[in-house]
């Protein structure tokens, strides 16, 4: 997703002038690229994420589209009182970028996971919160947030996540993108955010094999979500499963959750993802998938325990 997301930036950048990109002392090697071809167009603000954010908010308010890149909660969580204060209450043109969403930096301990920020960045007033699920949609999202108005959040990857899509027509921010729909019993409804994406799609591969009726979603936009397939779900599915590579409070689950709570369908909410505690193991992503219950046997064994 990264290389995705620098090539697309790069082009969108060619074409804009007025697009900025500034990074906090790290992705050097993937950043490359940009700043050779567009090096009046890139800053380095050091270790220093607060001020990157500060920095961002003031170019912006001069008429510039600024994207921040650092990893993990670095360009959230870090400087989370610039976003509030600077970027969203200001409607600024920022779009914050963080690699590594979820389990992606597992070996590096809880402070390098990120599992709370689609809550944390959702619950900010008109800040836009995208979490792509393979490289089409990480390209497709890019595109839409470079020409677009106001705050962004972009969660990435890192690298190596399956292409899931072989192109995505008329991609809109907060519109979910329909999979597959259902053709065996039972009427299950798979939602996920961001690149987890994989595993659930291989879980409802192997689901929709043994012949359980399952429609699935990708929902790359957190916010605002797609409040019409959540209805429609509602009213024609037995269940509705959400998978996310985060907290279940507030992020995917949560949005949903609050959807379905206005509606009164007949659907069920599953919620597949961390438990409302912190990671307290060190490994890999795969790893801790597995290890969490969001792994696609993980969610294959959770859908076939609801029969």
């Amino acid at each position: 997703m990264r290389d995705t997301f620098v090539r697309t930036l790069i082009d969108e950048a060619k074409k804009n002038k007025n697009i900025e990109l500034i990074t906090g002392d790290l992705g050097f090697g993937v950043l490359k690229p940009y700043w050779e071809a567009l090096p009046d167009q890139f800053t380095n603000a050091g270790i220093a994420e607060q001020n990157m954010t500060s920095v961002a908010a003031g170019m912006a308010l001069e008429g510039k589209t600024v994207f921040t890149y650092s990893i993990g909660n670095f360009p959230t969580l870090r400087c989370l009182e610039q976003i509030r204060n600077d970027c969203a209450y200001h409607n600024a043109n920022v779009k914050i970028v963080c690699i590594g969403g979820g389990f992606v930096y597992g070996s590096l301990g809880m402070s390098h996971q990120a599992t709370e920020d689609i809550a944390i960045l959702r619950a900010l007033p008109d800040v836009v919160v995208i979490c792509p699920g393979d490289l089409v949609e990480a390209e497709e999202a890019t595109k839409a947030i470079a020409n677009m108005p106001g705050t962004c959040y972009l969660r990435l990857g890192r690298g190596g996540e399956k292409r899931i899509h072989d192109r995505i027509d008329n991609f809109k921010v907060g519109k979910a993108i329909k999979i597959r729909e259902a053709k065996g019993r039972g009427s299950i409804a798979v939602f996920s955010t961001g690149a987890i994406l994989d595993d659930t799609t291989d879980a409802c591969d192997i689901l929709e094999k043994e012949g359980y009726g399952i429609i699935q979603y990708s929902f790359h936009t957190v916010k605002p979500i797609d409040a019409d397939v959540i209805k429609s779900c509602s009213e024609s599915c037995d269940y509705i499963v959400t998978v996310e590579e985060h907290n279940i409070i507030g992020g995917l689950a949560g949005a949903v959750a609050e959807v379905m709570a206005e509606i009164g369908g007949k659907a069920k909410h599953v919620k597949i993802g961390l438990s409302d505690q912190y990671c307290i193991r060190v490994g890999n992503q795969k790893y801790l998938r597995e290890q969490y219950g969001m792994s696609q046997d993980a969610i294959v064994k959770k859908v076939k325990g609801l029969f």
